[in-house]
């Protein structure tokens, strides 16, 4: 939710429309002002306007929606209903539409976050001391020990998931992605000197006997919270388009998948790219604090952050095979193939060589 302007908000959506949409369901009066579009790493549409002297995200599917697009807006929109009376730092739910009739997609407004991304940069309080740093990493962690402690049944979302065999289906499922990429004929197929069968491999000898169903973020790294800007602590976990109900600790291998080793372990193709990692705290550290703070079983934290690394590195691999084929951004799909192979390496590399928070 950066301030960065992507294109001008008045060709994004149908002010007209969606003012009358707010005028039904009690939203104020007047028009909507300093309307602006932000952007976020994403690529669904995110404005930000006010009515009424009243603050407002709204948040829609891209311009081109995918066949999923408008069942993911629904979905996020029910998760953030869900939330509201938590302790998970989360954008708060004003209002959704589900009715796609109304701006020809699903949508949903939010409250606006008082607090900054560190990919956007840092606020000069976070910038100039390490021991903020640190503890921005701890409260990282926080987020997803608290988003995993939740009752999902008490919360309402009992059939947001399918948590049966939840991990079981994992391997195989992001075997069968990784397969598809053949389709695209431009694409070479997957380095054998990756080793990624051996992966698989690996995942399926090792599966952890059983696990305590919980919400699951799915996309969760430093990359997708908001701090506060006055201090240490997260405003807001953000981008629910990948939520669901399944295993948490898949939540916690995301952040280590995504996390250097070490302060100077800058290397790009793995890590979330921030203006600087020193003062956070070492994976060790990272997965000690989650572990006080939960009552879940960590003894196969290797295999939750083994899987990280493979089903992202899958993930990016695709849009490299969609690059290759002309359906996407020639340097963005090289950027992605990068990180993949990077993260098919650590993931052997933590293998050959346990590493000290496994």
């Amino acid at each position: 939710m950066s301030a960065e302007t992507v294109a001008p908000a008045e060709q994004l959506i149908d002010v007209e429309a969606l003012t009358g949409w707010m005028d039904e369901q009690g939203l104020g009066r007047g028009p909507l002002e300093d309307l602006e579009s932000l952007g976020g790493g994403t690529q669904n549409i995110l404005l930000r306007f006010k009515r009424a002297g009243r603050g407002y995200i709204f948040r829609r599917p891209p311009a081109h929606p995918r066949s999923n697009s408008n069942e993911t807006m629904r979905r996020e929109a029910r998760v953030l209903a869900a939330l509201a009376d938590t302790n998970v730092p989360h954008p708060r739910l004003i209002a959704a539409c589900s009715d796609e009739s109304v701006l020809g997609v699903a949508f949903y407004l939010m409250e606006p976050i008082d607090g900054f991304n560190p990919i956007v940069g840092f606020p000069p309080l976070h910038a100039g001391s390490t021991a903020i740093r640190h503890r921005m990493g701890l409260a990282l962690v926080e987020g997803i020990a608290a988003l995993g402690s939740i009752d999902y049944r008490a919360v309402g979302l009992e059939a947001f998931g399918k948590p049966d065999n939840f991990l079981s289906r994992q391997v195989a499922r992001w075997q069968a992605q990784l397969a598809s990429y053949s389709s695209l004929t431009q694409w070479p197929g997957a380095d054998p000197s990756l080793g990624v069968d051996e992966i698989a491999s690996w995942l399926d000898a090792h599966l952890p006997a059983d696990f305590t169903p919980g919400i699951l973020h799915g996309d969760y790294h430093i990359g997708n919270v908001l701090f506060h800007n006055d201090g240490a602590e997260l405003a807001a976990i953000v981008d629910w388009e990948l939520a669901t109900i399944g295993d948490p600790l898949l939540d916690l291998g995301w952040v280590l998948a995504n996390w250097p080793e070490r302060a100077d372990d800058t290397n790009d193709a793995i890590v979330v790219d921030i203006e600087t990692w020193d003062g956070f705290p070492a994976p060790a550290e990272m997965v000690a604090h989650y572990a006080a703070r939960s009552t879940r079983d960590l003894s196969a934290v290797l295999w939750y952050a083994v899987l990280a690394c493979y089903k992202l590195g899958i993930i990016l691999e695709g849009t490299y095979a969609r690059s290759l084929a002309g359906q996407a951004g020639e340097a963005i799909g090289r950027r992605h193939h990068l990180k993949s192979m990077a993260l098919f390496r650590r993931a052997h590399h933590w293998l050959d060589s346990k590493p000290a928070w496994a």
